[in-house]
């Protein structure tokens, strides 16, 4: 459950993640480009780099909307029996839009909640402190 000290005021996860925001002062300054963070926020210094988004969510939106995408495509297909070229038209771009837009969504999420959580990295416990 998180602290209501640190979130109140703060926008929801959905919203912070979706405008791109702070989590920790609420501007919005997460994103430099389509999915790439900024270093730091501008407004409150929080540096973004600390935290470990990875590229988890990269390879589970591909292939999820991936999936989707050839649903839509083989429906269409036998709706309708467009040339090659439509196909290509439609769904390469709608590909690209959504894969984009998703991961911004999701790793902004994930960065929100890490930093609400205060999630940090694992760290084993030296041998000698034990011995």
């Amino acid at each position: 459950m998180p602290d209501t000290q640190t979130t109140k005021g703060q926008p929801g996860l959905a919203e912070a993640a979706l405008l791109g925001l702070c989590p920790e002062c609420g501007a919005k300054t997460l994103f430099v480009g389509p999915a790439k963070f900024a270093d730091r926020c501008d407004k409150c210094g929080l540096d973004y780099a600390a935290f470990n988004v990875g590229d988890g969510p990269a390879a589970f939106l591909t292939m999820g909307l991936g999936a989707i995408v050839i649903i839509l495509a083989v429906m269409l297909e036998l709706a309708a029996h467009p040339p090659f070229w439509v196909h290509a038209l439609i769904w390469v771009p709608l590909t690209c839009v959504l894969v984009v837009l998703s991961l911004r969504v999701s790793k902004g999420a994930l960065l929100i909640a890490e930093h609400r959580n205060r999630a940090i990295e694992g760290k084993l416990a030296d041998k000698s402190e034990g011995e």
